[in-house]
């Protein structure tokens, strides 16, 4: 039986105490990779995976997950500017179904339509990085800028 997607609150709500979120971002090439802290207010860049095979890419996920007392998943979700989801939002929308379903974690969607841009603004003007080298980061800071807004959105009040 396919696990469904949940919202932020629901996501939050089946963590217990002391359990983390990870945040993805999956590219064409890499999948960027987030980590919340344990009172889930704070989200850090943490690595980024070749994307590849969706079993290779969930035995990394599990294993991050394990190492890091991570219980659920917040992936990226491309939307087209207007808001509407167009064939990326709907891919991104599977492979996060079977992403959840293979690593056994339940996962939310949140959408991402700013988070690589905000960070290579960010990237350009205030740290003056070279183009390989944003390259480089990017992924994970865009995983980290996503799991940020997911977590400022669903802070219960």
């Amino acid at each position: 039986m396919a696990m469904p997607l949940f919202n932020m609150t629901e996501l939050r709500g089946r963590l217990a105490p002391g359990q983390r979120l990870l945040g993805l971002d999956p590219g064409s090439r890499t999948i960027g990779v987030a980590l919340s802290d344990v009172s889930l207010l704070l989200a850090s860049p943490y690595g980024s995976l070749r994307r590849g095979k969706l079993a290779a890419n969930a035995a990394e996920v599990s294993a991050i997950a394990g190492r890091q007392n991570a219980a659920g998943l917040v992936v990226g979700l491309p939307l087209s500017m207007d808001g509407s989801a167009g064939p990326a939002a709907q891919a991104a929308r599977d492979w996060t179904h079977a992403l959840s379903q293979a690593t056994g974690l339940p996962a939310a969607l949140w959408d991402e339509r700013l988070s690589s841009s905000a960070v290579n603004r960010l990237l350009i003007d205030e740290v003056d990085m070279t183009r390989r080298r944003r390259a480089e980061v990017v992924d994970r800071m865009a995983a980290a800028y996503l799991l940020q807004a997911a977590l400022d959105a669903s802070r219960p009040a």
